[in-house]
């Protein structure tokens, strides 16, 4: 039985700075999750306000669902976010420490904490089905667990397939202290003979979790809420081996807008795809760190230092995090509109100069001041402002505003171009061009809609896009002309 009031001692100090060490520890069975994201983030985060060390350790035992590709994904990811590991030049994989983790089963067999099981894959999908029928919670029978040392030979001389069991004490009761939810106790007749060892040799996540998280000297191990009922089989395990427990920290669920668990289904869920899409590293970090933990108070704006300086385990939250796309693109647009000009532009550039060579060449400084106020990612830049990039068709009845008619629209339209024509290019300014255009409104005795509408749709082709100012400094007057002139030609056709 643990010493709760000595644990809860030892979390007091280890959570004031004395040697933090954290770890993210992922599975490479995908690119990296947005939930992991937010595990190596608050793992980063206590390690970086403690001067402690973050470990990223890949855990890799599991080859079947092994993905190419996914351990360089994580490592890349979590660079272009800011989260470096302190071990970077050193990774720690499972895979290789294979006969460390054999050997540490041996000692619990040794000493009668665990055993060798024999049972057929045929003979435990029988057993589960069996108490599925009566009613009984799934799980192993024990079967195997007081077999004789002559039988045990037997069978190793027969090679017969085994695995290793751990033999979970019976009729005591487990606790141990989450930082989220306080006290946890469960019965160990609630708890399985949990499988430490494979047949194929590999031990499970159980096992090689606990043996890297005590040899690493991790102090706070964070990770999801869905781990919560493997605890019990860790502690037991540490217990085991008579090793100190680890602060946990159990974050909360994220979830769809509907309450569901985060899926791919309602939003992306993997960081590279929000990080492709151009949302900024720092958009994204304050976006998710507020996913479970709050400030205390109603800021939502810090940088990556400000959140190391602020960040509190004890300010996270128990029930499930709602996942709003939108609330992210907030964020976005909030980054964005906190750059220089300068600033955006180059960042732009970049994005751009990577996935979309073709728009770099037309991105102009005016393109680029159009967009900093309007998007959340650099993505939106082909989507929303599409028009500026390609030809458009504004052969459409949209042409004429419904306050207007065919004819004054043509009218309005022809004497833009009459007008614009003897614009020189020195001259080809906002406050000019804004002044021209209300001018010939006042002139004509026209309307806004005779005039400002379909100088808007003629650039655009659509209903809503930047103000007819902004696309004449965005095109430019050769392509505004041009512009123009078709939406003319269309109208006098129809």
């Amino acid at each position: 039985m643990i010493d709760l009031s000595k644990f809860i001692s030892r979390l007091k100090r280890i959570g004031q700075g004395s040697g933090v060490v954290t770890r993210f520890a992922p599975s490479p069975t995908g690119m990296l999750h947005i939930g992991g994201l937010r595990t190596a983030l608050y793992s980063y985060l206590l390690a970086k306000q403690n001067n402690g060390k973050f470990i990223l350790r890949i855990e890799d035992t599991d080859q079947s669902r092994f993905v190419a590709g996914a351990t360089e994904d994580i490592i890349n990811s979590l660079a272009e976010l800011g989260l470096q590991p302190d071990n970077l030049n050193n990774l720690y994989y499972q895979s290789k420490n294979i006969e460390k983790y054999q050997n540490y089963a041996e000692k619990l067999i040794k000493q009668d904490k665990a055993y060798y099981c024999f049972c057929s894959a045929d003979r435990l999908a029988k057993l589960r089905e069996e108490q599925i029928a009566k009613k009984q919670a799934p799980g192993y029978d024990g079967h195997c667990r007081t077999l004789d040392q002559k039988t045990i030979d037997n069978y190793q001389k027969l090679n017969k397939p085994h695995v290793v069991r751990f033999k979970t004490p019976r009729q005591e009761e487990i606790k141990f202290i989450d930082i989220v939810r306080g006290e946890i106790s469960i019965k160990t007749d609630n708890i399985d003979d949990q499988v430490l060892i494979k047949s194929d040799g590999f031990p499970t996540y159980h096992l090689a979790v606990v043996i890297d998280d005590h040899q690493m000297k991790i102090t706070h191990i964070i990770r999801g809420e869905e781990w919560l009922p493997s605890t019990p089989k860790h502690v037991l395990l540490y217990q085991a081996f008579g090793w100190d427990l680890p602060n946990y920290v159990h974050l909360p669920l994220l979830l769809n807008k509907d309450r569901s668990k985060l899926s791919k289904r309602s939003n992306d869920v993997a960081a590279h795809d929000y990080l492709q899409k151009g949302y900024l590293p720092a958009a994204l970090i304050n976006f998710m760190v507020l996913l479970g933990w709050n400030p205390g108070d109603d800021r939502e704006l810090f940088t990556l230092d400000q959140l190391i300086s602020e960040f509190k385990l004890e300010r996270i939250n128990k029930s499930g995090a709602i996942f709003y796309l939108d609330k992210l693109n907030w964020f976005g647009q909030q980054y964005f509109q906190k750059m220089t000009a300068v600033e955006f532009y180059q960042a732009a550039r970049n994005w751009l100069s990577k996935f979309d060579e073709k728009i770099v060449h037309q991105f102009n400084k005016n393109v680029s001041a159009a967009c900093q106020t309007r998007i959340s990612h650099f993505s939106e830049i082909k989507t929303e402002f599409s028009h500026l990039f390609n030809d458009i068709d504004c052969q459409s009845k949209d042409l004429v505003f419904k306050k207007s008619t065919k004819e004054l629209t043509l009218q309005g339209l022809s004497e833009v171009v009459k007008d614009l024509q003897n614009i020189n290019e020195n001259s080809w300014n906002a406050d000019n061009l804004q002044l021209h255009l209300a001018s010939l409104v006042r002139k004509l005795n026209l309307g806004n809609g005779d005039v400002f509408w379909p100088v808007r749709y003629a650039l655009s082709g659509k209903e809503k896009s930047e103000t007819p100012v902004e696309l004449l400094m965005e095109l430019g007057k050769e392509k505004s002309l041009a512009r123009i002139n078709k939406a003319i030609t269309y109208l006098k056709k129809s």
